[in-house]
């Protein structure tokens, strides 16, 4: 029936009576019936088919599969300690993760060595091992999609011997280059400020640029600051500075306030860096109260979030430091879960939060009640503009907890929280946009057989796109195998 078909059958006849049409108006019950499904089906047509048009979510899963089996190299790092960056990339419909093996013929604490593992379309295979070198830690990853490189941050020991504890460690970029099968690989050296006393603990945040082709390394030095080094669009290691910690001159001992675990995030040259206080326990009564506990002279803390900034990495000047939050007053823990840099200059901050240490509570805090949450904030022009609970637990509230979560961006522009959450029962991970600083609705349940705990993304902080694909790599409650999965987002192609 065409168009015009249609329509008579919709309107009555017009009275040729009235010069008006008047006639149009006084329509039965069903056909104000007819024509109201008409507009609205008129209404739901244009609005699926305008450009821009946002999709809901329709999860999913089209991969999820065990990589390699979870190391035990009992040197104080695990498969997650470079939590802040990632060990996960993607370019175009091949994923690479490096993997942390661990040296059966070393002790520790250099006892690991990385592998770059490639997933095409015959699964997963190694590409490259970094023998014969040894290292402690994880070796995070970034890409250059425009030209399909690969750079992996990587700190080898010095020492030769696989006997010996510690000792110095030079810290490198490995560059890949695909043409077909064959890999083209250059190691490069960053050029630091001086010559720095680099170990193998190295606390390192590695972030890519990947759309102007830049990337920045930072590694920590003792408790005092963090050198870094800048790698520009033309392959010149052009800038280097240190990060100097911010001062703890509130604690009864004043000291640098080590920061760790950061999320940092590299864009047209402007610098973000966001971390946790990493410091042996400041406040010395909890300090005596926790070695009654634990019979250790040492305990560290994690409970102050602190951000700086650079608008010129060029220029190596970053920003006072601001304090984000806090659990200093009922010794809580804090934990930085990720970073997005916005084009509109906002810039979004993800942790994790408990309110206190309930060892402590009754002996120096009684009546004050945990919680737990996963927290957001938005920082511009310096300035904290917002904070909020992306999803909070009361003590004996009867709900499931989010315990760590990350940023997704689609090609779309918009914002997405991805978090594993657990309780009674519940053991999965969900997602959620974030709009005006807010969930926007009700958080999704990923059907995953096997949810992660903890985990990396495809990020856009080590220079992946934004993908309507979602990447996962990390560890599963009850399994012994690092595992992947890839989670589709929307019906769309």
């Amino acid at each position: 029936m065409n168009y015009e078909l249609r329509m008579k059958k919709l309107l009555p006849i017009p009275d040729t009576r009235f010069p008006i049409p008047y006639s149009l108006f006084p329509l039965n019950t069903m056909q104000l019936k007819k024509l109201s499904i008409f507009v609205l089906i008129v209404f739901l047509l244009h609005v699926s088919m305008t450009p821009g048009a946002e999709p809901a979510l329709a999860l999913s899963v089209l991969v999820e599969e065990d990589v390699y089996p979870v190391p035990n190299p009992d040197n104080g790092a695990g498969v997650t300690w470079c939590y802040g960056s990632t060990v996960l990339a993607r370019l175009g419909d091949e994923v690479f993760v490096t993997e942390l093996a661990v040296v059966p013929t070393a002790k520790p604490l250099n006892n690991c060595q990385w592998n770059l593992l490639k997933r095409d379309t015959g699964g997963w295979h190694q590409v490259f091992s970094d023998t014969p070198n040894r290292t402690r830690e994880p070796s995070p990853i970034g890409v250059f999609p425009g030209s399909g490189e690969i750079f992996v941050s990587a700190n080898p020991t010095l020492v030769g011997d696989p006997e010996k504890y510690s000792g110095p460690a030079q810290p490198q970029v490995v560059r890949f280059g695909f043409e077909g099968d064959t890999i083209k690989r250059e190691t490069l050296l960053p050029g630091w400020e001086g010559e720095p006393a680099f170990t193998e603990h190295s606390y390192r945040s590695f972030a890519v640029d990947g759309r102007n082709q830049e990337l920045i390394l930072f590694q920590n030095i003792e408790y005092t600051h963090a050198e870094w080094a800048f790698r520009d669009r033309t392959g010149t290691w052009s800038a280097a500075g240190k990060l100097a910690w911010p001062w703890g001159d509130d604690y009864v001992k004043p000291c640098p306030i080590r920061v760790c675990y950061p999320a940092v995030a590299l864009a047209d040259q402007k610098v973000y860096f966001c971390g946790v206080s990493d410091i042996i326990e400041p406040n010395p009564e909890w300090a005596a109260f926790k070695k009654e506990l634990t019979g250790r002279d040492w305990d560290y803390d994690f409970r102050r979030l602190f951000f700086t900034w650079t608008d010129d990495i060029t220029k190596g000047e970053f920003q006072p430091w601001i304090e984000i939050s806090s659990r200093e007053k009922t010794c809580g823990w804090i934990m930085p879960c990720d970073l997005y840099a916005a084009p509109d200059g906002a810039v979004h901050l993800l942790w994790s939060e408990r309110a206190l240490d309930t060892r402590l509570r009754e002996k120096f805090f009684p009546g004050e009640r945990q919680s737990e949450a996963l927290c957001y904030a938005i920082v511009r022009d310096g300035k904290l503009q917002k904070r909020s609970d992306v999803m909070i637990r009361y003590e004996n509230e009867a709900k499931p907890a989010a315990q760590t979560g990350r940023f997704h961006t689609t090609p779309d522009g918009r914002l997405w929280v991805v978090c594993y959450v657990r309780g009674a029962n519940v053991s999965e991970n969900r997602i959620v946009e974030i709009r005006n600083g807010e969930p926007a609705g009700e958080f999704q349940t990923i059907p995953l057989a096997k949810p992660f705990s903890s985990f990396f993304t495809a990020s856009l902080r080590a220079g992946n796109k934004p993908s309507a694909i979602l990447d996962l790599h990390g560890i599963c409650p009850d399994s012994d195998q690092l595992r992947y999965a890839a989670v589709k987002l929307f019906d769309e192609d």
